[in-house]
């Protein structure tokens, strides 16, 4: 993992973006661990990391919303790393409940299982986007206010 983290942050910004996207599609990949080292040791900007990691996790996120889109429980299983009984189980929870589901997007696991079955539900695209967007946000807001807390105890 240290080995990807100092991949990307050798990138900066758009390091922080690619990292957050593959995290946010295909690749298990912690882009917080990305967001802390950019804002900590880096000292780059709160405000810019923010929007470079919520920009590329909202991307990442909708790719997965694609591939259920796309309703090829295949490809959702191989590249989305998400098992056709989780996304039964996803459909159910997530069926009554439309796009606002997105909001629980940045959960570990069951948030692109939630993501993939919006898609395959075929929820509103900008509704999912919107909802996503917000819980994403208030995470990286959340490591970037504890990261700075952290910094100002050192």
């Amino acid at each position: 993992m240290d080995a990807f983290v100092h991949f990307f942050v050798q990138w900066g910004y758009f390091g922080l973006f690619l990292g957050s996207f593959i995290a946010g599609s295909v690749i298990p990949l912690s882009s917080e661990a990305i967001l802390v080292v950019c804002v900590g040791p880096l000292g780059l900007s709160p405000w810019w990391c923010l929007v470079a990691a919520l920009l590329g996790n909202v991307a990442g996120g909708m790719t997965c919303y694609w591939m259920g889109h796309l309703g090829n429980i295949e490809w959702i299983e191989r590249w989305a790393h998400v098992k056709k009984e989780k996304l039964e189980q996803a459909e159910r929870w997530v069926e009554r409940r439309g796009a606002w589901m997105a909001f629980f997007a940045f959960l570990p696991i069951i948030g692109s299982a939630i993501t993939v079955a919006l898609g395959f539900l075929r929820a509103n695209a900008w509704g999912v986007t919107f909802f996503m967007a917000i819980g994403k946000m208030l995470r990286y807001a959340a490591v970037i206010w504890g990261t700075q807390a952290v910094a100002a105890l050192l």
